[in-house]
Formats: structure tokens, C-alpha cells, sequence
């Protein structure tokens, strides 16, 4: 199980953002920080503190990446032609779990961890418990026929509370997806404003 699985809203409040886009999130409530002070709490970030806060937003976002996995993630993107932003999104939403949660198979992006892990998805037909195994162009991504009747999965496909990306291709019948093309920034649905900019310029400091 995620280590943050049962405290998920916690990166909300901290960042003072609803990060997931989820109705339960406390920050819908309390637009402001945890504690007796949080409503006091307006000082004006520094640079550094300004892209910590991306930084930290982006790699919460995708649940419980460690600090080595994030930075070797960014590390990868460096090391690609083009834009690095727009190369660490891309590799991100490569990420098995997350085109799990694209394809709305899982409510969150936690669940889509803990579902990849207990073996409960196929990439081409092959069970991969992987949550960070990195998808390519063309996988087919689907759910275990033994895993299909989950309410988990039933209940997420049904749920109106996320719309599923143009780059994934769903077959909610089959409860297939294909990951058809790598995302660039603009098509990433995030449900608040990212900044992988200053993510890279957290990194090349």
C-alpha cells in the first residue's frame, strides 16, 4: 500500500491547492495551510522556495515517487533532445500507474499504484506489477479478466469526475486502453496549474 495512501489530502493542504481535482479535498473548505497558524501564513516565497513548491506539487501529484526516482526521472529528460519540461511530463505520464489512472480503471492515483502492484494489469497481454514501468507508443494496457468485476474498477469507469486524456484510447467494454502518443504539457488534464519550468530550474541550480 502507498505509504501516503491513507493521508492523500495532506499534500493538498500543505500546497494550498486541490492537486487530484477531488471533492473531498480539505482545501475546497480551508483554502489555507494545516495548523493553528495556517490562515497567517501569506509570506511571500523566495525563487528557490517558489520552484521547491513545483517541484514538490509535480512529484506528489503522481503519488509516492521517492526524491531518487523524481530526479533520475528529470536526469532522463536532460539527457533527451528538446524541451526538458516538456520531456520530464512526458515521461511521467508514461508511467504504468499513470496511464492506469488516465484511463480511469482506479479513483486515484494511490489505488492505480496499489493496483499495479497486486497484479491486477496486462501491458500487451503480459502481467506487469510495475508501477513505474515506463509504457511505449501503441501498449495496450488492460484490466485482468479476474480483476474486472471490482467495484473499484466498476465505480471509477462509471464516475463522471475525470475525463480521459486524448493520448489514451479506452475500450471501457474490453477495459482496455492504448497509450497512443506521448503527451506534451497542454494535454495533461492536471486539475491545477503545474510548473515543470521551474522544476527544471530547481534541478540546474
Amino acid at each position: 500500500m502507498s505509504k501516503r495512501h491513507s493521508a492523500k489530502y495532506k499534500l493538498d493542504r500543505r500546497m494550498g491547492e486541490n492537486i487530484w481535482g477531488r471533492p473531498k479535498s480539505p482545501v475546497n473548505k480551508r483554502p489555507y495551510p494545516p495548523g493553528q497558524h495556517g490562515q497567517g501564513r501569506k509570506s511571500k516565497l523566495s525563487d528557490f522556495g517558489t520552484q521547491l513548491k513545483a517541484k514538490q506539487k509535480l512529484k506528489g501529484y503522481y503519488g509516492n515517487i521517492t526524491e531518487k526516482q523524481f530526479r533520475s526521472t528529470y536526469d532522463e529528460a536532460t539527457r533527451q533532445k528538446g524541451d526538458a519540461s516538456q520531456n520530464l511530463i512526458g515521461l511521467l505520464e508514461r508511467r504504468l500507474d499513470a496511464v492506469v489512472y488516465r484511463a480511469k480503471f482506479v479513483p486515484t492515483v494511490f489505488a492505480a499504484r496499489q493496483f499495479v502492484n497486486h497484479g491486477h494489469v496486462l501491458v500487451n497481454g503480459i502481467k506487469v506489477n510495475i508501477p513505474s514501468y515506463r509504457c511505449k507508443v501503441g501498449d495496450v494496457i488492460e484490466v485482468r479478466e479476474k480483476s474486472r468485476t471490482m467495484a473499484l474498477v466498476l465505480e471509477a469507469l462509471e464516475s463522471p469526475e475525470r475525463e480521459i486524456p486524448d493520448y489514451v484510447d479506452l475500450d471501457p467494454k474490453g477495459m482496455k486502453a492504448t497509450f497512443v502518443r506521448i503527451p506534451s504539457f497542454d494535454e495533461v488534464p492536471y486539475a491545477c496549474m503545474m510548473e515543470p519550468n521551474l522544476v527544471v530550474e530547481f534541478y540546474s541550480r
